[in-house]
């Protein structure tokens, strides 16, 4: 197991510098280390990818390592970021005493390849990893894999993904519209939402909704502003956040000049969004941000409410900032008011900007062997190669891939069902 960046222990150090002063590691942040963009996260365990395989056997894995029992029967289940860490460890220590070697601060920088078929890989420093099959299965952020894929000849292609702002409110007032006059009753605890708001300028959805969470910094690159949000297992802060996104299709690339034949030209669509964030913020990594209905009247905000984010906000159009993503956005959020009184109140923020909802590449993959049509050996694997949409979804993904691998090695079919 290659990892690029460091263990879940060591990343603390790298976030908080991000965090409280806006130095990032390129090598180790929020979307980078042991466990991925979804160690630091609100550990959601829900998933709509039930017919992808054997969900129960997932949480029944996190629960071993110790998530709380109750992921079992909840019916939106979550660990929560002061947890995961702590599982995430569990799991290593497992896999190590059944002879797997973890290697950390290990970057990928090629795909070695022999006689048309995946061989091993090529570390940054020189040293080559050889093997017998290569899974790269990277999260949604790293654009440098998807890089030396496509110099090593591997076949990808573009996939339509998701872009726009995080929105935050007070918790309270999110209680308040969902449980009415029970709000604040210790059995409920802290409420969430989905919305799904279909309009004439196309539609938009929230998108990893953190109840009683924090909207972090999640940027990957130096000069780049992208925001996340990450949720306790108790909920208790006093904001709530979710993205809120539209979809980016081919048409879209085509109008901002970019070709959709052209695998990683949605990287950077992404990265353009980012950069004018990056500089609307300021820099150091404070973010963009607006009011919700400011947003919605396309007008300046000339202040900002209090926010979770520890980074600080800069008042900034981000209607503007948008360009032809801002509609859906604007009138979602005006038909989410009408419905919704105080959802478009004075405490009520958009920050920009929520892009890396998932990856906008995909490195295609034969459906029966698993395998890079164009690179035998080469499995692609979870969120960062296109086939998964978030934790569980992920681990199902590996499970498919672990078992073709297995029984291309030759494995006995008991050793592979059990």
């Amino acid at each position: 197991m290659l990892e690029r960046g460091r263990d879940v222990r060591a990343r603390r150090h790298d976030l908080a510098g991000l965090s409280q002063r806006g130095e990032l590691d390129p090598e180790s942040n929020y979307c980078f280390g042991e466990g991925g963009a979804g160690t630091y996260s609100d550990g959601k365990l829900y998933t709509r990818a039930t017919k992808r395989g054997p969900v129960d056997l997932v949480l029944q894995a996190f629960a071993g390592y110790g998530a709380p029992p109750e992921i079992l029967v909840d019916a939106r289940p979550h660990i929560g970021t002061n947890k995961l860490p702590r599982v995430i460890t569990a799991m290593r220590e497992h896999l190590i005493g059944a002879g797997v070697e973890f290697r950390f601060e290990a970057r990928a920088d090629a795909l070695v390849v022999h006689d048309g078929a995946a061989a091993g890989v090529r570390l940054r420093g020189g040293e080559v990893v050889p093997a017998r099959a290569v899974v790269v299965a990277p999260g949604h952020s790293a654009r440098d894999v998807q890089a030396w894929l496509r110099a090593a000849g591997v076949k990808l292609s573009f996939k339509s993904f998701a872009l726009g702002v995080r929105i935050e409110h007070p918790q309270a007032l999110i209680d308040r519209l969902q449980f009415g006059a029970l709000a604040g009753h210790p059995a409920l605890g802290a409420a969430s939402y989905r919305l799904v708001e279909q309009t004439a300028a196309g539609a938009a959805f929230s998108f990893c909704m953190c109840p009683g969470g924090y909207i972090v910094p999640a940027a990957t690159d130096p000069g780049m502003q992208v925001v996340n949000g990450m949720s306790p297992h108790s909920r208790r802060g006093k904001f709530a956040n979710s993205g809120l996104v539209t979809e980016v299709g081919p048409q879209h690339l085509a109008a901002a000049g970019l070709s959709p034949d052209d695998p990683l030209a949605g990287v950077e669509y992404q990265a353009r969004f980012e950069a004018e964030a990056y500089r609307a913020g300021g820099g150091a990594f404070v973010a963009p941000a607006q009011r919700l209905a400011d947003l919605v009247a396309g007008a300046a905000s000339r202040d900002l409410p209090a926010t979770s984010y520890h980074r600080g906000l800069q008042p900034a159009r981000l209607d503007r900032l948008l360009g032809p993503l801002g509609p859906p956005l604007q009138s979602a959020l005006q038909a989410l008011g009408a419905r919704m009184p105080g959802f478009l109140g004075d405490d009520a923020i958009a920050v920009g900007v929520e892009s890396r909802t998932s990856c906008p590449v995909r490195v295609d993959r034969d459906g029966e062997t698993l395998e890079s049509p164009s690179t035998p050996q080469l499995y692609p694997c979870g969120e960062g190669a296109g086939f998964a949409g978030g934790i569980v979804s992920a681990a199902l993904d590996g499970l498919r891939v672990a078992v073709a691998i297995a029984r291309r090695l030759g494995a006995p079919h008991e050793q592979i069902t059990s």
